[in-house]
């Protein structure tokens, strides 16, 4: 099973992403975690991203391709995989489309603008272990300080307010051409899209897209 998870950075897809790799046995790949991998092992393309991201653009469709394919082709994937927040252009559909591989499920997360910016300008991150908090819906028992080693939490680069800003702006010029394209895809019963209510709480949204996906019709 091939699934593609849409919408714009904090509209929930990293939650469900989870609840549907658990759930039907298949690996996660998140353009954003593969992202963060690099500018953590600060190799070249790292360094690349992070300069690309504190200025709040988005990586190129060349280097997010080429991290996508690599990630794909592992063995883990043999049987299925979800992308999380892959594709972000139509360029990057069409690449996808264009390697053979059938897409089964499309899901769109919507969630008003207001929202977005309280969900990820709220997050905070314990940076040696990857713990995450958020300052209004998961608050560390200590303001700023991780619940276990009491060491300082960060707010990421892209998580500061500036950047969403950006990554939003940048998310909706591309957005519309994609919905469209998968739109016409599901129109052709290539696959099957969907979208989503990201505003309902997580639990909802986890059976919603688990009756979606088992409908067999």
């Amino acid at each position: 099973m091939h699934i593609i998870l849409l919408g714009a950075p904090g509209t929930g897809k990293g939650t469900q992403s989870k609840f549907i790799a658990k759930k039907y046995k298949i690996p996660q790949i998140s353009t954003g975690d593969i992202l963060r991998e690099h500018i953590e092992l600060k190799d070249a393309i790292g360094k690349k991203i992070l300069n690309i991201l504190k200025n709040g653009e988005l990586v190129s469709d060349d280097i997010v391709c080429n991290l996508i394919y690599k990630k794909i082709n592992q063995k883990n994937c043999t049987k299925g995989f979800l992308l999380d927040g892959f594709p972000r252009t139509i360029t990057q559909a069409k690449y996808i489309s264009n390697l053979g591989i059938k897409i089964h499920f499309v899901f769109e997360f919507i969630v008003p603008d207001e929202l977005i910016f309280q969900r990820i300008s709220g997050r905070r991150i314990h940076i040696q272990s990857g713990r995450t908090y958020h300052i209004f819906f998961n608050p560390p028992k200590e303001e700023g300080k991780d619940d276990i080693t009491k060491e300082q939490l960060i707010i990421r680069e892209d998580d500061k307010i500036e950047s969403i800003k950006n990554r939003l702006k940048h998310y909706k010029k591309n957005n519309n051409e994609l919905t469209k394209y998968y739109l016409e895809e599901n129109k052709l019963k290539k696959l099957k899209f969907f979208q989503v209510d990201g505003t309902k709480k997580p639990d909802i949204i986890k059976k919603e897209i688990e009756t979606l996906i088992e409908n067999k019709n």
